[in-house]
């Protein structure tokens, strides 16, 4: 069974070398989409998350919508366990997976066996599973014999394939999802979009953040606002 709650959740992050009385602190707080808290010497605290609770059960699919730096990613790092609370507690029931920075723990001087294996032990896999899924990633990658090389040798579109493929390896209780749709080549497009929505509809608990209204109403059956760290529960129809 999937659950996962938030009991009045604040989180907190320092921004350095900002100071109060310059544009710069302006523009912290623009593109952190965060409240300014406190201020000392070149130290601003910012409020991503202020006093955020919900609830979310089995067959949830929720989209989380807002501005760019309106919280959505602080949002879903705090829901994976990223991100500790100051304030509040974060409880969770099921197995989580994420699709958020593609290429989180991958290192360019190792080969794509290796990564495979070094991101799914970050992911929570264990050896055994990592092997049992390795095939599959090879073939859905269509590397063929670069995963033999160093990362640091592949094009982007290379290392999207192999992040993309590891990173949606999982069976998880609960999706939490980043805007990835636009990225690679057209028939990767296809593929990453058929490999997620058959995810999808596998997981208790989906969360997607993204600005495509279009995927949001075809995925999502609940739908959250984020604006300077504080969250509504929105209808349908307030999507834009």
């Amino acid at each position: 069974m999937a659950y996962l709650e938030f009991k009045n959740v604040t989180v907190q992050y320092p921004v350095y070398n900002s100071r109060s009385m310059s544009l710069r602190n302006q523009l912290v707080r623009i593109s952190t989409g965060g409240r300014i808290e406190s201020e000392a010497g070149h130290i601003s605290i910012v409020t991503a998350l202020k006093g955020v609770s919900f609830t979310l059960n089995d067959g949830d699919a929720v989209a989380l919508v807002g501005h760019n730096g309106a919280g959505k990613s602080t949002m879903l790092r705090t829901m994976a366990g990223v991100y500790t609370p100051i304030a509040g507690q974060v409880v969770r029931t099921g197995r989580v997976a994420t699709v958020l920075e593609l290429g989180a723990g991958m290192d360019p001087e190792l080969s794509g066996y290796e990564n495979i294996v070094r991101m799914g032990m970050l992911m929570g896999m264990s050896m055994r599973e990592i092997r049992g899924r390795t095939q599959e990633i090879e073939d859905f990658t269509q590397l063929g014999n670069f995963l033999q090389l160093p990362v640091r040798t592949y094009s982007s579109g290379m290392s999207t394939r192999l992040m993309f493929a590891v990173a949606t390896s999982t069976q998880p209780d609960i999706l939490l999802v980043d805007e990835i749709f636009g990225m690679g080549d057209a028939e990767f497009q296809a593929k990453a979009k058929q490999r997620m929505e058959s995810l999808i509809k596998s997981v208790g608990i989906f969360v997607f953040a993204s600005h495509n209204n279009d995927l949001i109403k075809a995925y999502c059956n609940r739908f959250f606002r984020l604006e300077h760290g504080v969250v509504h529960e929105i209808s349908r129809v307030d999507i834009d």
